[in-house]
């Protein structure tokens, strides 16, 4: 089968939301019609003998909630195509890790899950603001219909009015929780029946093409006038589908239905493996990447450690921009200027992996990471490339981390610079006393990192609070300046884990400040990886 071919079957995507939209249950139900997994876990019981697919850290298993970001290949096929999909799971907890940021610089599009009773919610908007970075093209599905919740036009206008994007109903509710009945597909005409606990393929599909069918009165009663009325108010008022708004990132179709009574889950995914785009050219230093282009390419998104304790691995997550993986090739390690052989690389369903003889542009492998592979890391056939577009964000929280045990400090430091290379929380020693502060776009993340190392490198510690509330990198052209800057500053100074030079503020207003004082010194807010 030729490259072409390949690359055009794939369909990247990453899944977007609050906590408790329903995210997790969509994700188990996709991964249900893919044919991937048999039953569901039991999302909200946080001590059931099952758990979420994609949940499978420990502590993820005690609350109830995801962490650490997934990735899950599937097959599915839809009108006669098939399809290969890579769904990248992000964490749906409030406190959300850098990890969750920066799985979205490695898909081609996300599906967005909105609960019908809360609306858009700050971390639906967080995630946006990073998928704006990228004009990232995204489906939104508004869930949890079975329940009251808000009227479908305000849901709409909210979404345009918090996220700045365009939407475009592609499916219609017909009433809400106990009067709920189902939805009219407006995409392809067709009428779908709700039945609360409905089997995964048995729906009630009625071919309805025009609105005035007196069998629409028949079957929805008098809910009937009001969907023509709905429509009637739509196609006056709301924007027609646009695919290349879509795919500019400038609007998104809407679906409405019900992810734990698998309601519009199928129409969902029909629809977004047809609109959503294949791999895409990717940006480097030196020029563009084509996904057809021959030689193979990719470059690494997420380390995580110990995903199998009894073996105490790392693996590193690798998205394909270019070519062809087959097992055993050799690549280049760019930032270390050496080749190395990749005998098994592996693909992945939730916890659950397997060995992958071959992988194209717009996979997600992963390879077995000793130490020696960062973020950010490229790896090619044998072109010197470095992939631009994956940051490492500032931080907004801050701990300072309290040994229990000080003969313990070599391990300490063991741990806290491997958890740093995942990604998941930053670490900084502080230029004056040399205290490690953790920094984190989340609190959750604190407690992750406690609790990791403690089962992962035996190390008792805990967290206290500190003054610091902002970080920046900090570079100055001006050696001079920034020596005198260094010296002036020492307290408020750290290093981060690849040695760079931070600015620890108080508060915003002091920042702004130093800033003020200081034009000479440019101060960050992300910063690309080396």
């Amino acid at each position: 089968m030729s490259l072409n071919t390949e690359i055009e079957k794939r369909r990247t995507f990453g899944i977007i939301s609050h906590p408790d939209a329903g995210k997790t249950t969509l994700t188990e139900k996709l991964l249900m019609f893919g044919g991937a997994i048999q039953m569901a876990g039991a999302v909200k019981a946080r001590k059931a003998s099952r758990h979420a697919t994609s949940d499978w850290m420990k502590i993820e298993q005690e609350r109830g909630i995801s962490v650490a970001s997934s990735v899950m290949k599937f097959n599915y096929q839809s009108n006669g195509h098939d399809y290969e999909i890579n769904l990248l799971d992000t964490p749906g907890h409030q406190d959300f890790s850098e990890d969750t940021y920066r799985v979205l610089t490695a898909v081609d599009s996300a599906m967005m899950v909105i609960d019908s009773g809360n609306g858009v919610e700050p971390q639906t908007e967080k995630l946006m603001e990073v998928c704006r970075m990228r004009n990232t093209p995204i489906v939104t599905f508004i869930n949890k219909l079975d329940r009251e919740g808000l009227e479908p036009l305000d849901l709409l206008a909210e979404i345009e009015e918090k996220l700045q994007i365009e939407c475009a109903p592609m499916s219609w509710p017909i009433g809400m929780g106990k009067a709920f009945k189902g939805v009219y597909n407006l995409y392809k005409k067709e009428l779908n029946l709700f039945s609360a606990g409905s089997k995964t393929n048995d729906f009630d599909t009625i071919q309805i093409s025009d609105l005035s069918d007196p069998r629409l009165d028949e079957l929805l009663g008098t809910q009937a006038d009001e969907l023509r009325d709905d429509i009637e108010l739509l196609e006056g008022a709301a924007d027609p589908f646009d695919l290349e708004h879509f795919l500019a990132g400038s609007q998104t179709p809407v679906f409405f239905g019900s992810a734990i009574n698998n309601f519009g889950v199928k129409e969902l995914l029909d629809a977004f493996v047809e609109l959503s785009p294949a791999p895409g050219p990717r940006d480097a230093m030196e020029r563009t990447v084509h996904p057809e282009e021959a030689d193979f390419s990719a470059f690494c998104f997420k380390i995580q450690a110990n995903m199998d304790p009894m073996h105490r691995d790392r693996i590193a997550f690798f998205r394909i921009c270019s070519g062809r993986f087959s097992k055993g090739m050799s690549v280049r390690h760019h930032r270390l200027g050496k080749d190395i052989k990749i005998p098994n690389a592996t693909i992945f369903m939730a916890q659950n992996r397997s060995h992958v003889e071959e992988a194209y542009a717009g996979d997600i492998i992963g390879i077995h990471n000793h130490g020696t592979i960062k973020i950010g890391d490229t790896f090619t056939g044998k072109e010197p490339l470095k992939f631009t577009g994956i940051p490492n964000f500032a931080p907004e929280l801050f701990r300072r981390v309290r040994l229990k045990d000080p003969m313990k400090r070599k391990q300490l430091h063991k741990g806290l610079v491997q958890l740093s290379e995942e990604g998941a929380v930053q670490v900084f020693k502080t230029m004056l006393g040399g205290d490690y502060i953790l920094g984190a776009v989340g609190v959750l993340q604190f407690d992750v990192t406690v609790a990791r190392l403690n089962a992962e490198y035996k190390v008792d510690a805990d967290y206290v609070a500190t003054d610091f509330q902002v970080a920046r990198w900090v570079t100055c052209k001006d050696d001079k300046k920034m020596a005198e800057f260094r010296r002036l500053f020492e307290s408020a100074l750290a290093e981060d884990a690849d040695g760079f030079l931070t600015y620890l503020a108080s508060s915003a207003w002091k920042l702004n400040y130093t800033e003020e004082q200081w034009p000479d010194i440019t101060f960050h807010k992300t910063r690309e990886h080396i």
